[in-house]
Parts: C-alpha cells; sequence; structure tokens
C-alpha cells in the first residue's frame, strides 16, 4: 500500500510517519510538508511544497489512503482567519486532490466534541470539516477524534495545562472518557485503520480509539 499524509511534521503526524515507516502493510509514503521532516528511509518520498500554489504538485497526491494530520493552533497561526486557512482550507484541498487522483481512503483526525453548532471556534471548526469531507464521497472515510493530546514535546502552556487537570480528574475516576490521549496511540489506530479495507464512512471517538486499535 501506499501512504499520503499531509501533517508529517506536527505532533501526530510525526508519530503516523514513524508509525508507517516501520509497518509492513505500507510499501511506501509520501509526505507534503512546508519543511524537512528529518528523516531518511528508503519507503519514504518527502515533497516539500508551497500549499499556496498546487498546481505544481497537485497531481502528485495519489496512493492508496491519505492520512490527513494538519492543524495549527490561533497563536501559531496568528488570527482566528489564518487558523481556518491551514486547518480548514488546506486538509479540504488536499482531499479534494485525493480524490481527484482515485485515492480511495481518507483518515481523518478531528476532536471529541467537534459540532458544527459547538460554542467554541476550534469545535465548530473542526465540526465543520468533518462534515465537508463527507461530501466528497471516499470509498472510506475514517475520522478520529480523541481527547486532550499527550504530546511528546508539548510547546503550547494552556494546553499543557489542561492535559494534567484531565490526568488528574481520570486519576480520580472523573472525565473518564475524556482522560488524555499519547499521539502515538492516536498514530497507531490511523496506521490500522487506514489498512483495514474498510467501506463507507465511521466516526471513532474518545477512549474508543484506544479499544478500536
Amino acid at each position: 500500500m501506499q501512504a499520503i499524509i499531509i501533517g508529517a511534521t506536527g505532533a501526530v503526524g510525526r508519530d503516523l510517519l514513524t508509525t508507517l515507516l516501520r509497518d509492513a502493510r505500507y510499501d511506501s509514503v509520501i509526505t507534503f510538508t512546508r519543511r524537512e521532516v528529518g528523516i531518511d528511509n528508503a519507503k519514504l518520498r518527502s515533497y516539500i511544497v508551497d500549499f499556496e500554489k498546487p498546481e505544481g504538485w497537485h497531481d502528485l497526491v495519489r496512493g492508496d489512503v491519505l492520512f490527513s494530520a494538519l492543524g495549527t493552533s490561533k497563536k501559531q497561526a496568528g488570527s482566528q482567519a489564518a487558523q481556518y486557512h491551514v486547518d480548514h482550507d488546506y486538509q479540504m484541498m488536499f482531499a479534494r486532490f485525493a480524490k481527484e487522483n482515485g485515492v480511495p481512503r481518507l483518515v481523518l483526525v478531528s476532536s471529541v466534541g467537534a459540532d458544527t453548532h459547538a460554542r467554541f471556534f476550534y469545535l465548530r471548526l473542526k465540526g465543520e470539516i468533518e462534515e465537508e469531507m463527507k461530501t466528497l464521497q471516499f470509498e472510506g472515510l475514517t475520522i478520529l477524534a480523541p481527547p486532550a493530546l499527550i504530546r511528546p514535546h508539548a510547546k503550547r502552556p494552556l494546553e499543557t495545562i489542561s492535559v494534567r487537570v484531565l490526568q488528574a480528574l481520570n486519576t480520580l475516576g472523573l472525565a473518564r472518557n475524556m482522560a488524555p490521549m499519547p499521539t502515538s496511540v492516536v498514530a497507531a489506530c490511523m496506521a490500522a485503520k487506514g489498512a483495514d479495507g474498510f467501506r463507507g464512512t465511521r466516526r471513532i471517538s474518545g477512549q474508543a480509539i484506544r479499544a478500536a486499535c
């Protein structure tokens, strides 16, 4: 199988890339990034591209499954509009190219609580992406909606604090479905679901991700 990854330099994407390169079910892995992924492997083809100028590379988005793990924060992007452009516009662009080029399956990382009517911008954004991905009618669409993520090298202070709070609540037996999840667990589940030949649309949320994979 040939896998395509967008978001390979992010927390989940880095773990996913490492996982796929070790997984015998995947013969080759293609990444599209704006900077070097920093990995040298015979299975890997890494393209550094300008996301704003797809005419030079959109035809290269070909394979058996597209893994979409692209995302940023408002602080990193600089504004809500810029965050929307990265999280929504870039992911939808790649998904459309993949669909046009005959890629049959998509595995998307979303979030627990994603909903187009959610109170918070981030969850509305993730909900909108989920709904729009469904309209592309991939042969198989898998949406993973994890809770707060435990990132090996977290750089977002508020995120780190929220993870610690949820870990404490989980220790007390509270908020169990919201217990933080290592990015490596999400990556392993993505790899498994990308290779199982599923047809249709499915959404795996919260701690069900651990059980499913």
